[in-house]
């Protein structure tokens, strides 16, 4: 034996405590570079998710804006059709001293024209229940009165029509509702 080789232990035992050590180090390098890994995978994932949730927000802000704008100016095309209507009459007023009859019957029925279309527009509609059966929830009675020429119940006149806007109630009709006439009591 060389003496450089009088040092080497060359048991079993030995060699194996060796390479058990070389190979805790070789799996703590793995599992450093695992973690790092790990580590820039969840900052990536961090930093995704903030990203999500500031364009959520972006998106809740954008909707409650448009909502706002929405709620806001909901009636201006209304409005802008409701304008010719209203020069109408003020230019109706305007020459009421110089203009006969027949004239301010004309600019009022051409008004109303007006009116109406802009109602067709946006679904207004214009009901008027005359013989129809009273319907509490279309209907306000303003008076009841005595009939016999039609059943107890029915609209015998309307005072003011009923507007639906979509086919959702506006301003109920005012209506005469007729009822049973009193049984005059016998004298006795």
């Amino acid at each position: 034996m060389s003496p450089s080789h009088s040092n080497i232990d060359t048991s079993p035992g030995a060699a194996s405590a060796a390479d058990v050590e070389v190979q805790a180090s070789d799996e703590a390098a793995g599992m450093h570079s695992a973690l790092v890994l790990a580590e820039q995978s969840a900052a990536s994932a961090r930093e995704a998710q903030l990203r999500a949730l500031a364009e959520l927000d972006n998106v809740r802000k954008r909707a409650q804006r448009d909502i706002e704008s929405a709620q806001r100016y909901a009636l201006e095309r209304f409005a802008a059709e409701l304008l010719p209507a209203r020069d109408s009459l003020e230019l109706a007023t305007q020459s009421s001293a110089q203009a006969d009859a027949a004239g301010l019957i004309a600019g009022q029925q051409a008004t109303l024209q007006l009116l109406d279309k802009a109602f067709v527009k946006f679904s207004i509609v214009r009901f008027d229940p005359h013989g129809a059966v009273f319907d509490p929830s279309l209907h306000e009675a303003v008076v009841a009165q005595d009939s016999t020429s039609v059943a107890p119940g029915v609209v015998l006149q309307v005072l003011q029509s009923g507007y639906q806007l979509n086919g959702r109630l506006l301003r109920p009709a005012r209506v005469i509702v007729a009822r049973a006439p009193a049984v005059a009591a016998p004298d006795a």
